[in-house]
C-alpha cells in the first residue's frame, strides 16, 4: 500500500506492507535513521517521534495509520545550521552519553516545551517518563531541558 506523510515539513511517500510499523517506514523507506529502534516492546522510548506535535512511540503505530499526518523526527529539529534549543541544551548540559535514547528524549522534550515553555523539574520528569536512558541518570537531561526553556524564553523576549 502507498503511504504518504508530511515528515519534517516535506511530503514523502513509499509503498509498504500494511503491517509496517512507523519506525521501520521512517528508517527503512524514508532513510531517516535518527529515529532509533530499541526494545521491540515499546518500553524504551528511543523511537519517539512527534505525530501532529504529540510524542508517539513509532514502534507502536502502523505506517498506514500515520498517513496524512505531520511527523517530526530529530532530523527536522535544527533550522539549517542552527540547532533547536533542546539540541543545544543537550550539548551545553552534557545530556547524552551513548546517544541511543537522545533523539526520542529530545522530541519528548520539544513536545513539552511547545505546550509548556517553563516546565518544573517534576513536569520534565513526567514528560520523559516513557524514555529509558541507561547512561546518564537523567540529571543532565533535566538540566538540558531547563537550559532549553531558559534559552527560548531569552530569545523570545529579545525578539519581541
Amino acid at each position: 500500500m502507498q503511504v504518504t506523510v508530511t515528515i519534517n515539513g516535506e511530503e514523502r511517500s513509499a509503498e509498504v506492507e500494511p503491517r509496517t510499523l512507523l519506525v521501520h517506514f521512517i528508517r527503512d523507506d524514508l532513510d531517516l535513521t535518527g529515529t532509533h529502534w530499541g526494545c521491540d516492546t515499546s518500553n524504551c522510548g528511543a523511537c519517539v517521534v512527534l505525530v501532529d506535535g504529540e510524542p508517539v512511540k513509532s514502534c507502536t503505530m502502523l505506517a498506514a495509520t500515520a498517513a496524512g499526518h505531520e511527523i517530526s523526527t530529530v532530523e527536522g529539529m535544527a533550522d539549517g545550521a542552527e540547532l533547536d534549543p533542546v539540541q543545544q541544551g543537550f550539548i551545553e548540559c552534557h545530556g547524552l552519553q551513548c546517544g541511543f535514547c537522545t533523539p526520542g528524549m529530545m522530541l519528548a522534550a520539544r513536545a513539552l516545551l511547545n505546550r509548556n515553555p517553563d516546565p518544573s523539574e517534576v513536569e520534565i520528569r513526567e514528560a520523559i517518563a516513557g524514555q529509558i536512558c541507561r547512561c546518564t541518570g537523567y540529571s543532565n537531561i533535566i538540566r538540558a531541558v531547563r537550559w532549553a526553556a531558559a534559552h527560548e524564553a531569552t530569545t523570545t523576549t529579545q525578539g519581541a
